[in-house]
């Protein structure tokens, strides 16, 4: 598939990529190095610098000196700046795609179509935001001129996962820095490509040296002295809720402020009244959009018993039809999932299904693709049976859904309301009435009308109890999370 790819993306995978430190590219101290694997033929794509914590020090005094002079800027400088990155990441859109769904191995149409333009535009909002916030307050107390003053918090750090690396390093860094803060960012090992290559623009429009730092590396090397570093003020995570967990015991001990986007085991409602066809295209796009590795989608399908039938004949040709293969072929709907792990544990989760008694309404599983016999490759799979297998209370994190019959609105709202995740479930029905009040029961962050996946900017998302805490992403308030309030006050009198 290499001819498919822009002389650019060539060019950046042609010779091992450095770490990005202090606006310069640097190999790690160790020396070491990661292969970047291909999930559609499992060859190797790139290689990429390893670091270690003595990188990780150096990235963060590094950011901690960036920070006096960037957060010195005027909120329209700092636009300024932001404004000249997203019109360089707009026009390299498709190299970014090209390796987004190379890396990752996500349909190039998908990271085409609506994961870096959605994410530019978070560029541009934030820079517009970023103008007309508020950074005060003034506080009508007796005998007192009293104020609140908001401020940048300093070094932020930043851990993420490998399903959106670039929607998400946009949808947390780009307010962190609108805001004034300066940002150490550990991508995950499996998918560095474009976070790497946002630094290399990030570097053509001058953004100062400093400022947006990378190092690529393992958790207990990387991540662990990010987040313990003394220099370090806020940290975000997006990830597994059990590594969340683990993170925010150690932000617990300093302490500092954490925000954790975790998983999901989103569920969809579907009443007797709804539009099938549209329930079916949101619903099977909802598991193949990103080969299902979306923390947020719909995996738990609670299907009203006077449609259960028909929903499930249309949905199962629906998933028959999509096309299957490499990420970067543009007539790929679906690709592979991002790695051998990620196979083994999507088929491993099939099997316990089947053994704790589920049944299959839609045979999946390992499936080859001709000339990419390496890629690991899942077939979507559907399951139905009782709401107590691991297959519907246990984030699969693949192209797989339990299918669960219901008759009355509260027994479909107790399913609903089962688990411990609290991320993002969708209701469909033309009474928009008991949608909404349906909506309302759901415990999440996120409940969402006729549709599933829904973003936009000004909405905010994010997750309770086991999907999160400490902010979302998105909206004026993920901007805000990223200022601190201090208190100014002079007696009077």
């Amino acid at each position: 598939m290499n001819d498919l790819l822009s002389s650019q993306a060539k060019e950046f995978l042609s010779q091992p990529i450095p770490q990005f430190i202090n606006g310069t590219w640097i190999n790690s101290e160790s020396g070491k190095t990661t292969d970047v694997i291909d999930p559609s033929s499992g060859s190797k794509i790139a290689t990429v610098s390893s670091g270690n914590a003595q990188d990780v020090n150096l990235a963060v005094v590094t950011a901690d000196k960036a920070f006096k002079s960037w957060s010195a800027l005027s909120p329209a400088e700092r636009a300024q700046y932001l404004n000249r990155l997203a019109d360089k990441l707009e026009s390299e859109s498709e190299t970014l795609a090209q390796l987004e769904a190379l890396d990752v191995g996500k349909a190039f149409v998908n990271a085409d179509g609506f994961d870096i333009p959605f994410g530019i535009e978070c560029v541009r909002y934030y820079a517009d935001l970023a103008v007309n916030a508020d950074y005060g307050k003034t506080l009508d107390l007796k005998d007192m001129d009293a104020r609140v003053h908001r401020a940048p918090y300093g070094v932020c750090g930043f851990i993420f996962p490998w399903n959106f690396p670039f929607d998400l390093l946009m949808w947390n860094v780009i307010p962190a820095l609108a805001a004034g803060n300066t940002v150490v960012i550990k991508p995950a090992e499996l998918t560095p490509l474009t976070t790497l290559y946002v630094c290399k623009l990030a570097e053509e429009v001058g953004i100062p040296a400093g400022v947006i730092n990378v190092v690529v590396g393992a958790g207990r090397a990387v991540g662990t002295p990010l987040i313990e570093h003394p220099k370090t003020r806020r940290i975000s995570f997006t990830g597994s809720s059990g590594v969340g967990k683990q993170i925010a015991s150690m932000c617990g001990q300093r302490p500092i402020p954490c925000k954790l986007e975790l998983g999901g085991k989103g569920a969809a409602v579907v009443f007797d009244d709804a539009d099938i066809d549209n329930a079916v295209e949101q619903l099977a796009g909802a598991i193949t959009l990103n080969t299902g590795q979306v923390c947020c989608t719909a995996t738990r399908w609670l299907i009203h018993e006077n449609i259960y039938d028909q929903f499930v004949e249309k949905v199962t040709t629906k998933l028959k039809s999509t096309v299957i293969g490499p990420g970067i072929d543009p007539k790929t709907e679906m690709g592979p999932v991002v790695s051998q792990a990620q196979q083994d544990t999507v088929l491993e989760y099939l099997d316990k299904g089947l053994t704790e008694g589920a049944v299959e309404v839609l045979a999946g599983g390992k499936v080859s693709v001709d000339g990419h016999d390496g890629g690991y490759y899942v077939a979507p799979y559907l399951l139905t049976g009782s709401p107590n297998n691991i297959c519907f209370k246990e984030e699969i994190f693949g192209p797989a859904a339990f299918l669960v019959k219901f008759k009355t609105e509260s027994e479909a709202l107790d399913l609903v309301n089962s688990l411990e995740y609290g991320l993002a479930n969708s209701v469909f029905s033309r009474d928009i009435e008991r949608c909404n009040r349906v909506a309302e029961q759901m415990i999440a962050g996120n409940s969402w009308i006729n549709a599933h996946n829904v973003f936009a900017y000004g909405l905010p998302y994010g997750g309770i109890n086991m999907s999160g805490v400490g902010g979302g992403v998105n909206s004026p308030e993920t901007f805000y999370d990223y200022l601190r309030e201090l208190t100014i006050a002079r007696p009077l009198g």
